[in-house]
């Protein structure tokens, strides 16, 4: 139902799209910092099926985890960004264990980046690198093969904070 609310939200124009429905599923992503679209507090909460409500896109692609191309599917993280009317230029991804990495929100929008939910068809648990992986399409474009990409591809993402 939330999903429903939320494609309506998005599709019926401005006055509704300012607003954000709130999860009725577990929560699975906070966003806070530099955003206009709120649902909880200052913050931007997310369960599993409004993150699938916004259009998810998929993609195979080598990485340095797996030992052969793995298949991700999730939302454009630029799509995310945008709906929020983000004004920020960094984006901070904080993982379950606190790890955290930085990347340029321009990152979003040049190059194929998603926040997968799926890995090879199914749903990622958190001992798979889920429930939410920050992934470059690194098959794409050969810069994306360095250390330096790699880097910000944050798995077990649960918070993203703009700046």
């Amino acid at each position: 139902m939330a999903a429903i609310l939320f494609l309506a939200a998005l599709t019926f124009g401005d006055a509704l799209a300012q607003t954000l429905p709130t999860p009725l599923g577990k929560p699975i992503l906070s966003v806070s910092g530099s955003i206009s679209l709120t649902n909880e507090g200052r913050d931007a909460v997310f369960d599993r099926e409004m993150l699938e409500a916004l259009g998810t896109v998929a993609f195979e692609t080598a990485t340095p985890w797996d030992k052969r191309p793995v298949r991700f599917e999730g939302v454009p993280l630029g799509r995310l960004l945008d709906l929020l009317g983000t004004s920020g230029t960094k984006l901070t991804a904080i993982a379950l264990n606190d790890y955290s990495a930085e990347l340029p929100i321009e990152d979003t929008r040049k190059y194929e980046v998603i926040l997968a939910l799926k890995r090879d068809g199914e749903y990622m648990p958190v001992r798979g690198k889920g429930p939410l992986f920050i992934v470059y399409n690194f098959d794409a474009d050969p810069e994306l093969n360095s250390q330096k990409f790699y880097s910000r591809s944050v798995w077990q993402v649960v918070r993203l904070e703009v700046r």
